[in-house]
């Protein structure tokens, strides 16, 4: 029963950069470039082998992004958007593969049993070269979000229940996603939130992106 309660809630974790903590929320009317979230979801077949679906992660990115641009709006904040797919400058295209590799050491380092020795606070960076994002788009923030996940299918399912009866555990499908906020002029990780995806967040639904959402900007300072 534990179990069960627990893989209802969705869990976060959020991180604040120390020179975001003394200059405090954008202002209002700040111009923030929401990136399509990169979101992609398999379906976990009984034999514990992924199978992505297209269908599933395009209706996780269309939702996802809809409720990130309107929590958005409702900060007063000036949006624009940027559709990964349609970026032809090379720079931009470098600074949003860049993004994917930080988002994914800082998951791994500061989430992670591991630790950097000579990394003290959170302190990360995308490099000076985010001022072509911010100036090609005429944005001061970009809002990145990167999500992978499964879903267990009926046989998985049940495979999961046979297998408890015999004392066997097998891993369940989940989704997790991680998304950051970036100061566009430094290129400084302002805020960062990795989240592991309860039932009651399935982004496939607009209900469910939206309580997603909701946990994924979590502390988040907009």
């Amino acid at each position: 029963m534990a179990c069960l309660f627990l893989a209802a809630c969705t869990t976060t974790n959020t991180r604040l950069a120390d020179s975001a903590k003394s200059a405090g929320k954008p202002p209002a009317g700040a111009k923030v470039l929401i990136v399509q979230p990169d979101i992609e979801l398999s379906l976990l077949t009984v034999s514990g082998v992924p199978e992505a679906r297209a269908d599933w992660s395009k209706s996780a990115r269309d939702n996802v992004r809809a409720e990130l641009k309107a929590a958005a709006n409702a900060k007063s904040l000036s949006l624009r958007e940027l559709d990964p797919s349609a970026v032809e400058e090379p720079k931009v295209a470098q600074l949003l593969r860049l993004n994917e590799a930080v988002g994914g050491s800082i998951q791994g380092f500061d989430y992670g049993l591991y630790k950097l020795p000579t990394k003290k606070g959170f302190d990360w960076t995308l490099g000076e070269g985010a001022r072509a994002l911010g100036q090609t788009y005429d944005a001061d923030y970009a809002l990145f979000t990167f999500s992978r996940g499964a879903f267990s299918s009926g046989g998985r399912k049940a495979a999961m229940v046979g297998m408890a009866l015999l004392g066997v555990s097998l891993p369940a499908a989940q989704q997790t996603a991680f998304v950051s906020l970036v100061d566009l002029k430094t290129g400084r990780v302002v805020w960062y939130n990795f989240a592991v995806a309860g039932s009651d967040c399935d982004m496939r639904t607009p209900e469910g992106a939206k309580t997603f959402a909701a946990a994924l900007l979590k502390d988040a300072p907009l």
